[in-house]
């Protein structure tokens, strides 16, 4: 359980740095993120969890 925390906290660390620094950048990009389409947004939303997953998987064993 105090892995799930540890990795929250790093998620809401590495957010609030990226909306700190550049906060101009991530509304520009929010815009632009409406013209691409659902099924784009989804697989790369799908590799990314599969990143994720292979790289907890490969760190913790």
């Amino acid at each position: 359980m105090s892995d799930l925390a540890v990795a929250i906290g790093l998620v809401l660390a590495i957010e609030g740095t990226l909306y700190a620094l550049m906060p101009g950048g991530l509304k520009s990009m929010m815009r632009q993120m409406q013209s691409v389409p659902d099924q784009s947004l989804r697989v790369a939303g799908l590799i990314a969890l599969s990143l994720g997953v292979l790289i907890v998987w490969l760190v913790r064993g």
